[in-house]
């Protein structure tokens, strides 16, 4: 099966981006065709795991204050990060400057009074309530 594996890498290459195919069809990784088959569960669990360790490198990145956080206002934060990544959390300046200072209602408010809270609802709302109490909801 190694010979397999080898030859496969070897003939499809590596993509690291969605791409199309020579007949058009949405492709990624060793052409893994996404047309056809979308990915499986434990694909798509690596992928969240990745996905989730790049948003909090990209949030240590920026706000290092955040390390001391608890687990779960950290958590929110990713949480934010994840879905709208550093730039658009970047734009809470805020609810930042806040959760900085410890004014947990503030930041929780500012959160809820956005455009994100406007388009994702009750996201937002869990992601301020677990800011403003301490803990994951």
């Amino acid at each position: 099966m190694d010979n397999l594996v080898d030859q496969l890498k070897r003939d499809e290459g590596y993509r690291s981006d969605v791409y199309r195919d020579t007949e058009g069809l949405l492709t990624i990784g060793y052409g893994h065709c996404l047309d056809r088959k979308g990915i499986s569960l434990r694909v798509a669990e690596l992928m969240l795991e990745d996905d989730i360790s790049d948003a909090k490198t990209a949030l240590m990145g920026m706000w290092p204050w955040m390390r001391d956080l608890s687990p779960a206002r950290l958590g929110a934060f990713v949480n934010l990060v994840f879905n709208m990544g550093a730039g658009g959390l970047s734009s809470f300046k805020n609810a930042l400057k806040a959760a900085k200072e410890g004014r947990w209602d503030d930041c929780a408010s500012d959160i809820l009074d956005s455009k994100y809270a406007r388009q994702v609802g009750a996201r937002a709302k869990r992601v301020a309530q677990q800011l403003r109490e301490d803990r994951w909801v």
